[in-house]
């Protein structure tokens, strides 16, 4: 089963299975990751999920939409890789992505 690396804002790392159609969001939350919270469930409502999607993995995502897009906007510590991991839905393609939890989603 493919996996996603979480690196939290102090080094630390946790490495969790994610289903290939699930959202990284939703593999996050079953692991307890840290500052993944997802207070709207994965419904592109919020941007409890955001994180930095590391570079070498980014350009193999789907762009964000328009409507993740504007969520995106009023995150704190906006990065040009970030993204809600409730819009990034596992591939084969992205087993080993890693992405980083930024200081701000505590």
């Amino acid at each position: 089963m493919p996996s996603v690396t979480f690196i939290q804002p102090d080094g630390s790392s946790q490495t969790v299975e994610a289903p290939i159609g699930e959202s990284v969001m939703k593999a996050a939350m079953k692991a307890d990751v840290p500052g993944i919270v997802a207070e709207c469930g994965g419904n592109c409502s919020c941007a409890t999920c955001h994180a930095h999607v590391d570079e070498q993995w980014f350009g193999r995502l789907e762009s964000a939409g328009d409507f993740e897009a504007a969520m995106l906007d009023g995150v704190i510590e906006q990065a040009p890789t970030s993204r809600l991991t409730c819009q990034i839905k596992m591939r084969e393609d992205l087993d080993g992505m890693v992405v980083r939890v930024p200081a701000s989603q505590y």
